[in-house]
Order: structure tokens, then C-alpha cells, then sequence
């Protein structure tokens, strides 16, 4: 019975991290790498451009990073947020290799 609690209890904080949407303005380059769409040099970018211009106020805001432009934020836009959302949205999580 333990361990059926114990399994239950751990499958519920790995599907509540999943369905987490990534906020842009608070996310470490793991975390932004973590998104499917984004690696490491373009999480690096987005730290970059946060660091020089202060909090992203959109995602849309994600197309003055280099690298991203409309159709590439399109795709990964319901995966991100720039703040508090009461929606959240399924991450979609890179193949380890």
C-alpha cells in the first residue's frame, strides 16, 4: 500500500511539472531549453535580451530575440508565459539522448 501511495504521489508531481507553461521572464536556460523548439544558444539568447531589456510584457515580445520570428513563436506560444496565468499550458519535453 506504501508503495501504491508512494507512486501515486510521484506521478502527480511529474504530471503537474509537464503541465506547466514556461514563463519567459523567470525561467532558467534549463528550463528554456526544456521548451521543444528552443536549445540551449536560443535560450541563452533569451536570457540575453532579458538581461538588456528588462521582462518580457508578451510572448509575442519573443520575436525581437534573435532566432525567433512569427511562425517559430507560433508554435511554442501556447508553451510559454510572461507572467502568473491561471491557464497552463502542456510542455512538450525534449528526447534525452
Amino acid at each position: 500500500m506504501k508503495k501504491l501511495l508512494l507512486g501515486l504521489c510521484t506521478y502527480l508531481i511529474l504530471t503537474s511539472a509537464a503541465l506547466a507553461a514556461v514563463n519567459l521572464n523567470t525561467a532558467t536556460k534549463e528550463e528554456l531549453d526544456g521548451v521543444n523548439g528552443i536549445g540551449p544558444v536560443k535560450a541563452q539568447a533569451i536570457l540575453d535580451h532579458r538581461k538588456k531589456n528588462g521582462p518580457f510584457k508578451s510572448v509575442d515580445d519573443l520575436q525581437n530575440v534573435k532566432g525567433f520570428g512569427n511562425k517559430s513563436v507560433g508554435k511554442i506560444r501556447s508553451e510559454l508565459t510572461v507572467g502568473s496565468s491561471k491557464s497552463k499550458a502542456k510542455i512538450s519535453k525534449k528526447a534525452v539522448h
